[in-house]
């Protein structure tokens, strides 16, 4: 295993599961906490104030850690959270920094809610986990790159679609049915919600690659992540989260 994801799973489950935040933020941070999470306060005593009001809140939870993956000080989580005997069910993207102790100091993630079937029988947090191909880490965060430069922002050449996307292409956003032809159809649909603005932080190992980008559904801004897995050189699974950026003041960095 990764002491960096071994710390970063460890903050969730001796901090959330368990119960213990403040155990948590002294095991599992360092010198400082920067917290773009939406509603929780900087640093660790932040994180400590917002979850001690989260336990009492929520006194059965049932959190599962569904992928990780390790980049470089950078650590991703894919997790599901089913709480209070499913009174409240979230799919969460985390992307956490570490220092050089292999300690977290920074943290985003976007929420979502959960969703046990989308058009394609599929739920938001199902399918693969296995961390494969690792030699092709670089060539998978490039390809992923360049995907969202060129179909997802304002701009971009759509006729290279058959170049990123599988045909026969697994998707598990709630609202959208699989196949690269129905998410042709998305990008050309002439009132087209959704366009991405930025790449805010891109994190890949092997055939997994996230994203947290900033983009606009109409006239709100989000906070958008994304993971795609690829085989072969073109991306064959992609699942998402998204949420608002929070307008006023914060009582944190911000969501980026």
């Amino acid at each position: 295993m990764n002491t960096k994801l071994d710390n970063a799973r460890g903050l969730y489950t001796m901090g959330i599961i368990d119960g213990r935040p403040e155990e948590a933020m002294a095991t599992f941070t360092g010198a400082r906490y920067d917290q773009h999470s939406t509603g929780v306060p900087d640093q660790q005593d932040g994180f400590i104030a917002f979850f001690t009001e989260f336990l009492e809140r929520n006194p059965k939870r049932d959190i599962e850690i569904k992928r990780g993956l390790v980049d470089g000080n950078f650590v991703f989580l894919h997790v599901h959270q089913n709480l209070n005997d499913g009174e409240a069910q979230w799919v969460t993207m985390d992307i956490l920094e570490t220092d050089d102790d292999d300690k977290m100091v920074e943290h985003w993630d976007v929420i979502a809610a959960y969703n046990e079937t989308n058009p394609s029988g599929r739920s938001n947090i199902d399918g693969p986990t296995e961390v494969t191909d690792l030699d092709k880490t670089d060539e998978n965060k490039a390809l992923v790159r360049e995907l969202m430069t060129e179909l997802l922002m304002r701009g971009g050449d759509l006729s290279k679609l058959d170049q990123f996307i599988a045909e026969d292409y697994i998707q598990h956003n709630p609202d959208a049915p699989d196949g690269r032809a129905t998410f042709q159809a998305l990008l050309e649909s002439p009132d087209r919600p959704l366009w991405y603005d930025e790449i805010v932080l891109l994190v890949g190992e092997g055939n997994f690659v996230a994203t947290l980008s900033r983009a606009h559904w109409e006239e709100v801004e989000y906070a958008q992540m994304d993971l795609f897995r690829i085989e072969d050189g073109l991306v064959v699974e992609h699942w998402d989260a998204a949420e608002p950026v929070p307008t006023g003041p914060q009582p944190n960095r911000g969501k980026f």
